[in-house]
């Protein structure tokens, strides 16, 4: 990150993990699927470990035989749930006292999710801060693959350089994401990713977002 965050005129947010603590939901969701198949449980430090995009390949690691069962049919047992308790969920304490000071100085922000568009706008409005972004994009479908096209196209929409452009997730697959297009990045440790998996990568890494609300 070679600037303030204040020198850029777009911020784009991940949602799960980085704006929402959900993790600890996925994990005991994940865990019941594992439990009714016989195979072993997982904690949230494994997780870290080990999830991954496309959401597919995660699955996969964790011992689900596609040979058996379909990753859609997989990926919708989980979704099922997952939005029957997604309310559960919290946002981390730092995150709309962020929002709300990026956008006091001017400064533009919306969400890039590998979520169903519909769902994703329907839960951040849940939570009230529909009002900080003025996008919200998410996938056609609930299957988590890469969110990198939809990326790309919202910049070129965007019509603004990509080193006007800053991109805050909480896996590699964000960084991944703004590589591609070309943008600036900084991940949050308190999602998906664990923090030492991110820094190995050698992409700036922060452990909370209280770490951006001191610098604003």
């Amino acid at each position: 990150m070679a600037k303030k965050i204040i020198e850029y005129q777009h911020i784009i947010w991940d949602w799960n993990g980085t704006l929402i603590n959900d993790t600890w939901l996925v994990v005991e969701i994940i865990n019941k699927m594992l439990a009714r198949r016989n195979l072993q449980e997982v904690n949230q430090e494994r997780h870290r470990d080990v999830f991954d995009f496309p959401v597919m390949k995660y699955y996969s690691t964790l011992g689900f035989d596609f040979s058996k069962e379909s990753f859609e049919k997989l990926t919708d047992e989980f979704i099922s749930e997952y939005y029957d308790r997604f309310n559960e969920c919290k946002l981390f304490d730092e995150a709309e006292g962020v929002l709300k000071k990026i956008g006091e100085k001017g400064i533009l922000q919306s969400v890039l999710s590998a979520s169903k568009e519909d769902l994703l706008k329907a839960k951040i409005k849940h939570y009230g801060i529909d009002k900080y972004f003025y996008n919200i994009i998410g996938l056609r479908n609930h299957y988590a693959e890469s969110k990198i096209e939809r990326g790309k196209t919202w910049v070129a929409q965007l019509n603004l350089e990509a080193r006007d452009v800053f991109l805050i997730g909480d896996t590699m697959h964000d960084y991944e994401v703004s590589r591609s297009i070309g943008c600036d990045c900084l991940l949050v440790a308190n999602g998906h990713h664990s923090y030492e998996r991110l820094v190995s990568h050698g992409v700036k890494v922060i452990k909370t977002l209280q770490e951006i609300s001191l610098k604003l």
